[in-house]
């Protein structure tokens, strides 16, 4: 008699998003099981760029120490023309988020430490060697049929029983596929040669985007002495050709010495792909990472992509399972995932057909423009410190409008007629992006990120004052419920003053950095509603705070009934 292993997410695909929403999952005491076809994890690099967005989530899911030996802060990107002339620079210095903007990161060892990351949890499992040949759904489950092979060589079907299954194989996404959803893009014809190399024969520890109109190149340093070089090929080479080692020593030889002595890791020839699925859900199946959007590497966005659909969509499976939320919530994983995931795919196909110009009279062209920009320090600037990347902002969601507190959207700018709006410095709406994350001070600890100090759930941030001196007792029971906690945040000189005199329930933090009095000082809205995902679902002035929290937990279908306790776990450190 064939026999089902239950389990509460059902996850297909032991790659970097779902091996990450798996920990997201873990840490929040939820049962999951994964499921892949290989027998191991992907041993060969692929993704070279980490930014400061995943390193927050994976500072959540408490595997800082983990991953970062195996990255470079602070990747600067130099784009040069075909003389090897500068013609713009982008080297971010913000720290935002509490973590460099762009790293360069070795992925196989990225990957190795999210799936040791789940020994911590007794709740997760991870089985190789399991390839989901079919679904079948109904109202209540969703269950995988699996082929395994067993030590005799026979062939064994397992059934896999989840509240929900979320579909992380990669771009072929057998799961996508029977959602029957549309994806949509474009896929250019140009191929492109990687050849990785150990012992960096190079040593410059940054990007160089080679913008050559005879060949097209990336030329990239990385972690643990590791020298990628990307080639574009012209439409008659064919794959056999660019891939024999005489051919690729050629293609080198403009780059080092002797190429025949390198020490080759892989040479692999790829098409890039620019793709979005029309639908991130149906029913009790879901996609994440490569399976729901596809990306040319020039922004190093593919990775960081599928980090930012495991941190969206790991606390709200996490909430609905628990009963906090109803399962209407995860709608809103498409919602606030799908525009940002286009957007990122529309700017690398830009930027990718900037490099590709191989007409030498558009080259001439674009570095005569180049060179005429690059006077104007604003527009210098605007490359440099990377702010042509679009951030996420979610103008549907988990939100509440900050004009008119309205449920489930967010204008993006700010338009009440209080003077206090009218006077401050920074007009754009602080609700659908990410808050901030400086370093603090508290009771038990100094000089910490802030994410460490409050935790991995809700939280509500008051400026300069205690949420449960302006908040009424109905809206701090509704809080109780949801499990968020109380945050008040002071200047420095006044928090061991505040810690004796607000109640205990509420966490004083000290802002001895400045960072969010100047937040706050540039924005009128002194209390904040922070997401498990860090954005903001909420900010207003005090006064319309009850409305506001209404707002936000209609946006997220709140039950009360749900036990909070189920919800909310502290991450285990390795």
């Amino acid at each position: 008699m064939k026999t089902t292993q239950d389990t509460e997410v059902l996850i297909v695909g032991a790659g970097p998003a779902g091996l990450m929403l798996a920990n997201i999952l873990g840490m929040y005491g939820k049962q999951v099981t994964v499921l892949e076809a290989m027998d191991t994890l992907i041993d060969y690099p692929r993704g070279v760029g980490l930014d400061d967005e995943s390193f927050r989530t994976i500072q959540t899911v408490g595997l800082v120490d983990a991953i970062r030996p195996h990255t470079n802060p602070q990747h600067i990107m130099r784009l040069v023309n075909g003389a090897g002339k500068v013609m713009l620079v982008n080297n971010p210095q913000t720290v935002e988020f509490g973590w460099e903007r762009k790293h360069g990161f070795i992925q196989p060892e990225a990957d190795k430490a999210l799936y040791e990351g789940l020994s911590r949890f007794g709740n997760v499992q991870v089985l190789f060697g399991y390839r989901v040949e079919n679904v079948e759904e109904d109202g209540q489950s969703v269950t995988a049929i699996a082929l395994v092979s067993r030590p005799d060589g026979t062939i064994e079907e397992r059934r896999f029983s989840a509240q929900y299954l979320v579909g992380c194989e990669g771009g072929k996404s057998p799961t996508r596929k029977r959602l029957g959803v549309s994806f949509e893009g474009e896929s250019p014809s140009t191929r492109w040669l990687v050849v990785d190399v150990n012992n960096d024969p190079l040593g410059t520890p940054n990007v160089f985007l080679g913008a050559d109109p005879k060949r097209p190149y990336v030329s990239i340093g990385l972690p643990h002495a590791v020298r990628r070089w990307e080639f574009m090929l012209h439409d008659d080479e064919t794959e056999e050709q660019v891939t024999d080692p005489d051919y690729v020593n050629a293609l080198l030889a403009d780059h080092v010495p002797n190429p025949a002595e390198l020490d080759f890791i892989r040479r692999r020839v790829f098409t890039h792909h620019g793709r979005v699925a029309s639908d991130f859900r149906k029913g009790r199946q879901l996609i994440a990472g490569d399976a729901a959007h596809l990306m040319p590497v020039w922004m190093g966005q593919g990775w960081n992509s599928g980090m930012r659909d495991a941190t969206n969509l790991g606390w709200k499976l996490a909430a609905v399972l628990s009963g906090q939320a109803d399962d209407a919530l995860l709608d809103t994983y498409t919602s606030e995932r799908k525009d940002h995931a286009q957007a990122m795919v529309d700017l690398s196909l830009t930027f990718g057909r900037l490099i590709k110009i191989t007409n030498p009279v558009g080259a001439v062209l674009r570095d005569a423009a180049s060179s005429v920009l690059n006077l104007f320090p604003q527009v210098k600037s605007y490359f440099a410190d990377m702010r042509f990347k679009p951030m996420p902002r979610y103008t549907r969601g988990v939100l509440a409008d900050p004009n008119t507190r309205e449920s489930g959207s967010a204008a993006a700018k700010l338009t009440s007629k209080l003077i206090p709006v009218l006077t401050a410095n920074v007009k754009n709406s602080p609700v659908g992006v990410q808050f901030p994350q400086p370093r603090v001070n508290s009771r038990d600890a100094s000089d910490q990120l802030l994410d460490d100090a409050i935790g991995n759930w809700w939280s509500v941030i008051v400026w300069g004052n205690s949420p449960k001196d302006v908040l009424p007792q109905s809206s701090l029971d509704k809080l109780s419920l949801l499990g968020a906690r109380l945050v008040a945040v002071v200047p420095e000189t006044q928090r061991e003053w505040a810690q004796k005199h607000m109640d205990p329930d509420v966490m004083v933090l000290g802002d001895h950095t400045g960072r969010l009095k100047k937040w706050f000082d540039d924005r009128p809205t002194p209390l904040v509603f922070l997401r498990p995902d860090r954005f903001v679902a909420g900010a207003c002035l005090t006064q319309h705070a009850p409305e506001t929290l209404d707002a936000i937990l209609a946006a997220m279908k709140f039950t009360p009934a749900g036990a909070v306790t189920d919800a909310v776990a502290v991450p285990v450190a390795l």
